[in-house]
Order: C-alpha cells, then sequence, then structure tokens
C-alpha cells in the first residue's frame, strides 16, 4: 500500500488542512488518521489533479546513519564505521515533495544524499536478537539528506550541517509492501544521475538498524530513519533540481533556491 499526506488545491472549502490518504490509480481515499494507527478510508476521494503531496511524516525525530556504504565512506576519506554512525536531524528540517531546498548563506558547499527512508509503524524499544525489527516497520520512502559538507568538516560533529530548515525533503508517500534488502537508490541534479548504489551494499541492513537504534532510544510511530547514501555526493546550486528515486517506491522531487531570511514559502510544503 501507498500511504501519503496532502492537501487539496483549486477546491473551495474554509481552512483545508493536511490529511492522510491511500494511493488507489490515480486516486486518494482519504483516511481519518495517519498509517501507523488504527485508520479506515472515509466517503471522500480525490483525484490526484486535485491534491498536492506533502511530507508523509512529521516525526518526533529523523535518525540518520552515516558512512554506512563502504564507498561513500571512502569518497570522503573515511574508514567504515566498526559500529552504525548516528546522528539527529530536526523535525523542523523536513519539507515535502516539490517543496524548495532553501540553500542556506552560512555555507558555500550544500551537497545532496540520497537516501531510503524508513518510518517507523509501532513503538519499539530494547529489541532483543529474537525480535523481527521488520515488525515494527511501517513502510519505507525516499529521502534527501542535505548536508552544508563545509560546516560539517568544520564543525565535526554534523548537527549543524544537517540541520538547517528544508535540508530534509522526504516522499512522495510511504510504500509498505517492500523487500527493503536489494533496493536501487538514484540521485540525478538537472536530470543527470549522480549516485546510484543498491542497498544490498549498506553496511549494516535495515532490520540491524532498526534493532540497533532501539536500543538506544525509543522509536515512536511515524519516526524516520535515514539508512545512509550510496557514493556520488555532490554539490547543489540555486536554480538546480534535485530527484532522489527508490526502486518500489518513486521519485522526490525539489528545486534548489537561494538563501533567503523568509521560510514561508517553504514551510507550506510540510
Amino acid at each position: 500500500m501507498k500511504f501519503c499526506r496532502f492537501l487539496t488545491v483549486n477546491i473551495p472549502q474554509e481552512n483545508p488542512t493536511p490529511s492522510y490518504g491511500l494511493l488507489k490509480g490515480d486516486s486518494l481515499l482519504e483516511l481519518d488518521g495517519p498509517p501507523w494507527r488504527k485508520w479506515t478510508a472515509g466517503n471522500r476521494a480525490w483525484s490526484l489533479k486535485e491534491c498536492r503531496f506533502l511530507a508523509p511524516v512529521i516525526p518526533s525525530k529523523i535518525v540518520c546513519v552515516g558512512r554506512n556504504y563502504a564507498a561513500h565512506a571512502a569518497e570522503l576519506g573515511n574508514d567504515v564505521p566498526k559500529e552504525p554512525l548516528i546522528f539527529l536531524k530536526p523535525p523542523s528540517s523536513i519539507v515535502g515533495p516539490e517543496g524548495p531546498i532553501v540553500l542556506t548563506r552560512y555555507s558555500s558547499r550544500v551537497e545532496h544524499e540520497g537516501e531510503l527512508g524508513i518510518v517507523i509503524g509501532k513503538e519499539c524499544a530494547h529489541l532483543g536478537d529474537e525480535d523481527d525489527p521488520l515488525s515494527y516497520v511501517l513502510g519505507y520512502t525516499c529521502v534527501n539528506d542535505v548536508t552544508a559538507r563545509d560546516l560539517q568538516k568544520s564543525d565535526v560533529q554534523f548537527t549543524r550541517a544537517k540541520g538547517f530548515d528544508t535540508f530534509c525533503p522526504v516522499g512522495p508517500h510511504i510504500e509498505t509492501q517492500l523487500d527493503p534488502r536489494n533496493l536501487l537508490v538514484e540521485t540525478y541534479v538537472n536530470g543527470e544521475r549522480r549516485q546510484s548504489g543498491s542497498t544490498s551494499l549498506m553496511v549494516y541492513p535495515v532490520p540491524f538498524l532498526v534493532r540497533w537504534i532501539s536500543r538506544m532510544m525509543t522509536l515512536f510511530p511515524g519516526d524516520l530513519i535515514a539508512s545512509g547514501t550510496p557514493a556520488g555526493v555532490g554539490p547543489l546550486v540555486a536554480g538546480d533540481s534535485v530527484e532522489v528515486s527508490v526502486a518500489g517506491v518513486g521519485v522526490l522531487r525539489n528545486p534548489v533556491h537561494p538563501p533567503s531570511p523568509d521560510f514561508a514559502h517553504s514551510r507550506a510544503f510540510l
């Protein structure tokens, strides 16, 4: 199943609010709640032409995994970590499909990082070796872990480099019926392929990551894990269009805008 968050457009109504939906062909069935809870489909269905996709999750936390592909670790001059290298991006960094990535004046080198996103479906903590981590996963989505590379290098830790508003595009929806072991992850900038790698090349695969992270922090429904990026990361400049593609999920597309003190236009895509 494909779940999403959306707004209706060009339909007269007062104070439209985001809704969760279930994709059925070229239409959306509106749900009465988020897909990680008990839900039912309402009586309303919308044509995709009447809808705008939003970020499919607004998580309590975004847990990111660094250097989870050996070739990517090597291209930045790093060793493969002996344990998963994790860091957090703030939920305020999220932007949805077609929402602009707004560059920051504090960095001269902002780069794309296309990744498989893991959406948690039920609360999990302290998973044991006998537990099935995938039973706690709702589904998968596309993530762009946008990074101010110069700040990452100068700060050593990752918070500032990864945490700017709009530096975490997510979407376009959540795919629940997917095997994460061998999915092609690609990133295109202005139609040119920059990144291409299979999740089979992950140093730490999806089940390991969910179990390992749960032993550090409780994962709540709707939380997001960004599982790491293949080799080929590169710069983004204003005017670019960047696409992250995950086989079986779809394509997450975002334009790149110059620095701006006004983020109201980008927050509309949450």
